[in-house]
């Protein structure tokens, strides 16, 4: 590819880059404390005092439609000067649609079009995946039984949140330089976040007023540390698109999924872990088909979870919304996003594609953009990524695991628990 065309990819790129950097979903849908605050001090019995208003007092820090007029100028530039057609143009313009609708979504806090808007960007609890297969809430569903079976034994008992947030930070920051060394990452304690964890370009933060345990600690780091800011890190080291350094709504999703797979197959989750992941589907779902906070909270708590648990849960489904109206659906990400790419790897092991696997790392991709990627790789447009994972750097232990599963998976279950519970019980 002429280099002309390559610097001007790069030019636009860094466009792109510099317009979304105000956009901050979590910081403009989040609820703040007093919230909380006010919802314990009336029993629970109140729905929260969240409205339009409560929004519109809380302005997103910049110019929205400005910005949204700046991204479609950008837009209508990439294919001006790449051309409709060209694979650099297709992945940068997509992004630019994604951000102009996440534009619009923070405009439309505190109303329908709120949940609508969320719903194109991160789907919905009644989604399938192909043609006649189970929705994402029905999948949820299915997982729940086992996973309840798994809670309730006394053989896989909770590990202790024994550490408190200082010596946490300590701890998972010698994990990441021994795992990952060369990542540029530094961990840190913040006052200011409302989940456990959150992680940036370079840093996580960690929630001060929370003890961890030492199992939580091992998924932080390779679900924040390896994934988030690794691939972070290999979309800033690339030469042309910077803008892979940032995350759409798609490529959230595939994020996510990217995440909870590693977890998974370096053997760090939990089956607590993986039920708060299907719970926040059924609770998404409970929300979408109508109930409001107080009724999704009750059954948070019926569920086993404490009072403060259910209502950091129900929060995150309302978060945007208001406590009467429809869910924001982001918490949807998690699950879709582990069988998107989870079926994404075995196809690619199946077809003897497994190269390529390593190119999901390259920043912040959608599974939908992988063949873009990979064309763009090729090229040399894009660069292999700089900070990979153990798993991804040696890809038998990995190939190995899922051809077996592809494997075992042909085998009817009902007729294997049939033949193997006398054996069991």
């Amino acid at each position: 590819m002429e280099q002309q065309l390559l610097d001007r990819a790069r030019e636009l790129s860094d466009r792109l880059v510099q317009l979304q950097a105000p956009i901050r979903v979590l910081d403009a849908v989040n609820w703040s404390k007093p919230i909380r605050e006010e919802f314990f001090k009336h029993k629970m019995q109140r729905l929260p005092e969240v409205d339009r208003e409560f929004y519109q007092n809380r302005p997103p820090g910049f110019d929205t439609a400005a910005l949204r007029h700046a991204l479609a100028d950008l837009q209508r530039d990439m294919v001006r000067q790449l051309g409709q057609l060209s694979p650099i143009s297709q992945l940068m313009t997509r992004a630019c649609r994604e951000y102009r609708d996440v534009v619009r979504m923070i405009e439309a806090r505190g109303t329908q079009d709120f949940h609508e808007l969320s719903v194109e960007l991160y789907g919905h609890p009644d989604d399938v995946f192909h043609a006649g297969e189970p929705t994402l809430s029905e999948l949820a569903n299915m997982l729940q039984s086992p996973l309840a079976n798994l809670l309730e034994s006394d053989a896989l008992p909770e590990e202790n949140k024994d550490i408190e947030a200082p010596l946490a930070v300590e701890k998972l920051q010698q994990q990441l330089n021994s795992s990952m060394p060369g990542l540029d990452v530094k961990v840190m304690i913040s006052d200011g976040i409302v989940s456990d964890a959150a992680a940036g370009a370079d840093r996580i933060k960690m929630n001060q007023d929370i003890m961890f345990s030492q199992r939580e600690l091992d998924i932080l780091e390779v679900h924040e540390g390896w994934i988030h800011v690794g691939t972070t890190q290999n979309g800033l080291a690339q030469p042309y698109l910077t803008c892979l350094s940032k995350g759409t709504p798609s490529a959230t999703i595939t994020q996510e999924g990217l995440a909870v797979l590693t977890e998974v197959i370096t053997m760090r989750s939990t089956p607590r872990r993986l039920a708060k992941l299907v719970g926040r589907i059924q609770a998404v779902k409970q929300a979408a088909d109508g109930a409001d906070f107080i009724e999704v909270f009750r059954s948070c708590v019926a569920q086993g979870m404490s009072k403060e648990e259910a209502y950091t849960l129900t929060q995150r489904v309302f978060r945007g919304s208001t406590p009467d109206g429809r869910p924001f659906t982001k918490d949807l990400a998690y699950i879709r996003g582990f069988v998107l790419v989870y079926n994404l790897i075995r196809v690619a092991i199946q077809l003897g594609k497994i190269e390529r696997l390593p190119l999901l790392l390259t920043g912040k991709i959608a599974v939908d953009d992988f063949r873009q990627i990979c064309e763009l790789h090729d090229s040399g447009v894009i660069a292999a990524p700089k900070y990979v994972p153990p798993h991804f750097k040696d890809l038998r232990g990995l190939a190995t695991w899922l051809s077996v599963g592809r494997f075992i998976g042909d085998f009817s279950f009902a007729q294997l628990e049939n033949d193997y519970r006398p054996l069991i019980s």
